[in-house]
């Protein structure tokens, strides 16, 4: 993605921070025509302890994008967490323009499909533990039949991330602006406080002048 080196955060544990927080994500391959295929899934990242990041998940079988990983494992993965309207009023002079402030995660991976029952079995228990727990002994209580039923209708791969970038768009270049944008988006809609409370994190400067 366009990536100007004042919003490209490198710090992996930010990444991951926000792909965990914002885990429905979208999965990019080129169909059989070259052209771009997207579906729509939530995807859990794990980070092993060699610092390798990992995007566990599945799709219906019916969708084709399993076959599309199968022939071209390479892939690319987007996580788009808050975003909002700046408005060219946080500035303090008039030849300015509006904007869209975002954070966003993209990953370039290397895809492995996971297709044996007990290996499906696995990645589907770290899914259910990841989104909700307290389904487990639901999901046991249901028995091996159905849950070989449910297990045959999907296929599981795995997301070896290769490459990662991590853009966090607040504005940091433009210090005169950062109080008024702070005092907007901290009484704003939720996803407008959640990119004030990146502004804190940033270490903006997000205190209006005496």
């Amino acid at each position: 993605m366009y990536l100007p080196p004042q919003f490209n955060s490198k710090d992996p544990a930010i990444a991951i921070e926000l792909m965990r927080a914002n885990a429905f994500a979208s999965l990019i391959s080129n169909d059989d025509d070259g052209l771009p295929f997207v579906s729509h899934l939530p995807l859990v990242a794990e980070q092993h302890e060699d610092g390798t990041i990992v995007l566990l998940g599945h799709c219906a079988k019916p969708n084709r994008h399993w076959r599309y990983l199968e022939a071209r494992p390479k892939a690319v993965v987007t996580f788009l967490g808050p975003h909002a309207y700046m408005s060219p009023a946080v500035y303090p002079d008039l030849a300015r323009v509006p904007t869209w402030n975002y954070l966003a995660v993209h990953c370039k991976v290397e895809s492995a499909l996971v297709t044996e029952p007990a290996a499906k079995d696995e990645l589907l228990k770290k899914l259910i533990a990841e989104h909700e727990p307290a389904y487990a002994q639901q999901w046991r209580d249901l028995g091996e039949d159905f849950q070989q039923k449910m297990l045959i209708g999907i296929v599981g791969f795995t997301l070896r991330v290769t490459d990662l970038q991590c853009k966090l768009k607040l504005n940091q270049h433009r210090r005169e602006a950062h109080a008024d944008m702070y005092s907007r988006f901290s009484t704003g809609s939720p996803d407008e406080q959640a990119l004030a409370e990146w502004m804190v994190r940033l270490g903006m400067n997000t205190t209006a002048a005496a």
